[in-house]
This record gives structure tokens, C-alpha cells and sequence, in this order.
């Protein structure tokens, strides 16, 4: 019998953390390490009491070094700056990261490829399987249809959600670009407002919604003359993502340094 793959959260007492702890140590896996952020008024208590799972005897810590020892993996949802922090941690204590923290700058990307060369990094705004195969359908519709074809997205998420578009939103749109032949001429629209004059052919339309409580609605418009097409996909519940995490963190086990992508795990 194999041994239970280590795992350390990070960003550990937010929804997503506790997500994460709540379904790993369902499905087997070894919970070693809980970060927190500093001054986390949840600090010192058992993450599993926290987060639904019952006692797990692993306490919340606000060092992210002794929250990685003996991990196999780590799994973070936190803010770019920890994030960023975790990198160059994980890197040094050969650690694998699955990571779906968003709102990141390039300088954090170039941080993702820097760890990578050290240990398997899996970074996605999305760690839903199905977002990827909305991206995945969306391209393909773009290849078959052409050029000629009017792509729009629309994403809505809740009220408290801090960045715009959402990190999946523009990874549509990557989708749909790669997939047109007129890639380098396309331009992000993000607003229109008065007298814009008509749709320009070199135009992608991000448009980001915010209110209530919505966990996350995605949906692609593909429009030409005489009929549309809308794929969507709509998140009812956060658990979903913690699922595609602990799916990807099993699929980056045992893995050569490198970058990979949801691609990879699906």
C-alpha cells in the first residue's frame, strides 16, 4: 500500500483553505502543514476542528517554513504577496506547488518559472475541471468558425471579489486568441460607453459583473450573422475547486521540475 501523499495549505483559514483540508483529509491525504496569515486570530487552533474535518493534531502556524516541512506538495489559495513569498520557500524545501491564487503581475509569473526549475508549479485562476474544458470548447468553435466570428465574455462573481476581469475571464480570452488566425491584431475590451461606434473586427470583450453572493459564472458569446453561440459554465459551489486542486496535487506527484497547467492534470 502506497503511502498518503503530504500536504501543506496554504492560506489555510480562508474558504478555499478550509475547502482544502476538509476534502484532503477525506480523501486520504496526510495533512503536515496549515499557513496562515500573521495576526490570523485562528492561529494555534487544530485546522481540522476549523475547517469540518475533525481533529487533525496539525495546529494553524503563521510560518510558512515550518508549515512546509515533510510536505510532498502544497496547495495555496492566498494573495499575490504570500504567494509569491511561497514560491521561493516551497523552491528552496523542494516542495511541489498547486497554487489557484489570483490577481497575480507579471513579475509573479516570472517568480512561477524561477521555482519551477526547482520543483513542479501548477499556477491556474481556476482550478475547476470544468473551466478547462469550457476553454478548450471555446477554442475550438473559434477555429472552426473563423475569423469573421464576434467573441465575448462575461464573467460574474460576488461583491467582495477584489480583482477585474477575473483571472479566468482572460484566460478565455487567450483561448480564443490562440485559436484565431488573427491573433497578434486582437485587442481586450473591458467597456463601452457613449458614442463608441460600431464593434471593430479586432475586438475581444471582457466584461466583469460583480454583486451579491455568486461564486463564479463564466460565459463565452461567439456571435456571427444569423446565429450566436454561448457556452457557459456557472460554479455553484466552492468545493469544486478544492477538487480540482487535490486532483492536480495528486497529478504533480512524483513529477520533474517544470510548469504545468490544468492541461496536464485533465
Amino acid at each position: 500500500m502506497s503511502e498518503p501523499l503530504r500536504l501543506a495549505v496554504h492560506g489555510a483559514a480562508g474558504r478555499m483553505g478550509q475547502s482544502v483540508i476538509r476534502l484532503a483529509a477525506a480523501a486520504g491525504f496526510q495533512i503536515v502543514g496549515a499557513v496562515v496569515s500573521p495576526g490570523s486570530p485562528l492561529a494555534g487552533r487544530d485546522a481540522g476542528e476549523v475547517a469540518g474535518a475533525g481533529h487533525l493534531g496539525v495546529a494553524f502556524g503563521e510560518d510558512t517554513s515550518s508549515g512546509l516541512l515533510g510536505a510532498d506538495i502544497v496547495i495555496d489559495f492566498s494573495r499575490p504577496k504570500a504567494f509569491s513569498r511561497l514560491l521561493q520557500l516551497a523552491a528552496r524545501a523542494r516542495v511541489a506547488v498547486v497554487s489557484g491564487t489570483t490577481g497575480l503581475d507579471p513579475a509573479a509569473d516570472r517568480q512561477i518559472d524561477d521555482a519551477a526549475r526547482h520543483v513542479p508549479v501548477l499556477w491556474a485562476p481556476n482550478t475547476s475541471l470544468g473551466i478547462h474544458v469550457l476553454a478548450r470548447l471555446a477554442a475550438e468553435a473559434t477555429r472552426l468558425l473563423g475569423p469573421d466570428l464576434d467573441v465575448e465574455i462575461v464573467e460574474t462573481h460576488h461583491r467582495a471579489k477584489v480583482d477585474a476581469p477575473s483571472g479566468t475571464a482572460i484566460r478565455l480570452a487567450d483561448a480564443v486568441r490562440v485559436a484565431r488566425a488573427d491573433a497578434e491584431n486582437l485587442r481586450p475590451v473591458h467597456g463601452r460607453e457613449g458614442n463608441a461606434g460600431p464593434r471593430a473586427s479586432d475586438e475581444i470583450g471582457i466584461f466583469a459583473v460583480r454583486g451579491g453572493d455568486v461564486i463564479g459564472d463564466h460565459t463565452v458569446h461567439l456571435l456571427g450573422p444569423g446565429e450566436r453561440i454561448e457556452l457557459t459554465h456557472r460554479a455553484t459551489n466552492r468545493d469544486l475547486f478544492a477538487r480540482g486542486a487535490l486532483r492536480a496535487a495528486r497529478a504533480l506527484h512524483g513529477r520533474p521540475p517544470g510548469r504545468y497547467t490544468m492541461a496536464d492534470v485533465i
